[in-house]
């Protein structure tokens, strides 16, 4: 069974993004309780700027679960990334990612890796750039799976990075890990530009999916662009998907009407009557 989420983003810099739900957690989880979505993806500044007694009170108290937590105001804010030729800027990195692992493991979520895979660029290889990810892996995989959840890498598009652009350049990433705790973020969005056919980068990701951005081909709420999703939800009932779908999609027209139009489109795929 396929499980609903919606986005919130805590991150100034980050606004004009693509996230549903702005600036103030408990309006946020309130509207998302009231649209009738099970849980929320939150986008925070820093792990620290979080209150853990805080979200546990909002989760109870709206019924809804924390699905994951993203780590992209690491790059958007303070400008880490864990492929920075500066290894004090690695190690940075991935001490904000695994602070944000911690903080999310805690709520039984995983993080998400996105934006802070950076690019490969000047001197730096491809080959090498996937060194240092790697290297980092091996060392936020395991932290999370001391938490009893899973880390998630999500490939972008070609306009946000040249390094996991696909499922199966993600794949090539994962592979030799020895951490078996990495699973696939597949973004619809990001799919729609990137893959030949969304439905069998699904199928090739089978069991290392782990969550799922559900978005529209122009990042709106699905239903208002061109990606077919029929097949999509089709190939997620095959491969036994139980994880979120959760709508990182631009407020538009604004954010009530997009959350509206999400939940009636994940009941029209998810759940027929």
């Amino acid at each position: 069974m396929v499980h609903s989420a919606i986005t919130i983003s805590l991150v100034p810099e980050a606004r004009g993004g693509p996230f549903v739900f702005w600036d103030d957690l408990a309006a946020g989880c309130a509207k998302a309780a009231a649209h009738g979505f099970e849980a929320v993806e939150i986008f925070p500044r820093s792990a620290e700027e979080l209150n853990a007694k805080d979200l546990k009170r909002l989760l109870k108290q709206h019924h809804v679960k924390l699905a994951a937590m993203g780590t992209g105001a690491g790059w958007v804010a303070h400008k880490l990334r864990l492929t920075d030729p500066d290894a004090t800027v690695r190690r940075r990195a991935q001490q904000f990612i695994g602070a944000i692992v911690d903080f999310a493991g805690s709520f039984s979520a995983p993080a998400i890796i996105g934006s802070m895979q950076g690019r490969f660029e000047g001197g730096v290889t491809r080959e090498q750039a996937f060194a240092w990810l790697r290297e980092a892996l091996e060392q936020l995989g395991p932290r999370a799976r001391a938490l009893g959840v899973p880390l998630l890498f999500e490939p972008l598009n070609r306009y946000e990075t040249n390094l996991v652009r696909s499922v199966a350049e993600g794949l090539e990433l994962l592979k030799p890990l020895k951490t078996r705790n990495l699973r696939l973020l597949v973004d619809l969005f990001h799919a729609s530009i990137e893959e030949s056919s969304i439905a069998e980068a699904l199928s090739l990701a089978g069991p290392d999916l782990g969550h799922v951005h559900f978005a529209d081909s122009n990042r709106q709420a699905v239903g208002q662009g061109h990606t077919d999703i029929a097949p999509v939800a089709e190939v997620l009932r095959q491969i036994g998907f139980k994880g979120y779908a959760s709508a990182e999609i631009l407020p538009l027209p604004d954010s009530e009407t997009a959350a509206k139009q999400t939940i009636a489109s994940f009941r029209r795929w998810f759940c027929p009557e």
